[in-house]
């Protein structure tokens, strides 16, 4: 199995970046599309952004703009740059992976292997 670690949140005031990681070790990233989701407390896990396993990056809309996802195939992780950060990006970031094809990758039915959560805070 995939085994995937994010690092790189924190808390910051609204309008500052952060950069998220999550490296992703027992696999090549390559052969899977991987993807950030999003969780905020009381609400439902959300699709944010991927990189497919063919390297298409697919980026929710009201992020677009601001998030940027990319992978980086020497270091073998997918990262996620925020800019701009508001206060309803709160949440946890999660990193998950699928070697499914053909889907939506929107889904987080589709994933069976998830990192453990890492927490973005923006105040103000």
């Amino acid at each position: 199995q995939v085994h995937l670690v994010e690092s790189g949140g924190g808390l910051v005031q609204a309008g500052d970046s952060l950069r998220l990681s999550c490296a992703a070790s027992g696999a090549n990233i390559a052969d899977y599309t991987m993807t950030w989701f999003r969780q905020a407390p009381g609400k439902e896990r959300e699709f944010v952004a991927s990189v497919t396993w063919t390297g298409t990056k697919v980026t929710r809309d009201l992020v677009k703009g601001r998030f940027l996802v990319s992978r980086d195939m020497a270091k073998n992780t997918l990262d996620l740059q925020m800019n701009a950060l508001d206060v309803d990006d709160t949440a946890v970031y999660f990193c998950a992976a699928t070697d499914l094809r053909g889907i939506t990758y929107a889904s987080a039915r589709d994933y069976k292997a998830w990192g453990q959560g890492i927490q973005v805070t923006v105040s103000s």
